[in-house]
């Protein structure tokens, strides 16, 4: 499969990325021997759905435990729309943003942030966010627990809902 058709997932592909749904470090040896194939194939299916940027590893820590103790999600409003799209530009520049996406809806961003503590969560609106030319205004809300956080489950787009 090319980078063409990098869309074109298979069953297999799915069954691969839903092995390393919940362990990203899972060996290609477990997975092959979960799914039945090789571990050639595995490996090879692995290194072309990172080469077409479908696949990424990450390390992700849980953030209250190493030290973020101000998780927060801001949504901004960008005037004039014009603006969005170097707004958002800069925005994804901040060390602290971990997610950000264009809304529909009363706000036309949302940039999840981490912050040590509510000083720093201030710092950043305040001296950075609200600098940002074409940004209006934000709402913040803070993230008081998170009940899940988790890869999304690959049978909802795989058609094995089952």
């Amino acid at each position: 499969m090319s980078s063409k058709d990098s869309n074109a997932l298979d069953k297999l592909d799915y069954s691969i990325l839903s092995e390393l749904r919940f362990d990203g470090r899972k060996s290609f040896t477990e997975i092959a021997q979960a799914l039945h194939v090789s571990v050639g194939t595995v490996r090879n299916r692995v290194a072309r759905l990172v080469e077409d940027k479908q696949l990424y590893f990450l390390a992700r820590a849980d953030p209250i435990k190493v030290g973020f103790r101000a998780p927060t999600s801001i949504h901004v409003t960008i005037q004039p729309s014009s603006l969005i799209e170097a707004a958002a530009a800069q925005i994804a520049e901040f060390p602290e943003v971990t997610y950000l996406a264009l809304l529909t809806g009363d706000s036309d961003l949302e940039v999840d942030v981490m912050c040590r503590d509510l000083e720093h969560l201030s710092s950043l609106i305040a001296d950075r966010l609200h600098k940002v030319p074409g940004v209006f205004s934000t709402r913040t809300y803070s993230i008081l627990r998170v009940y899940k956080y988790a890869a999304p489950d690959m049978r909802l787009v795989s058609g094995d809902e089952g």
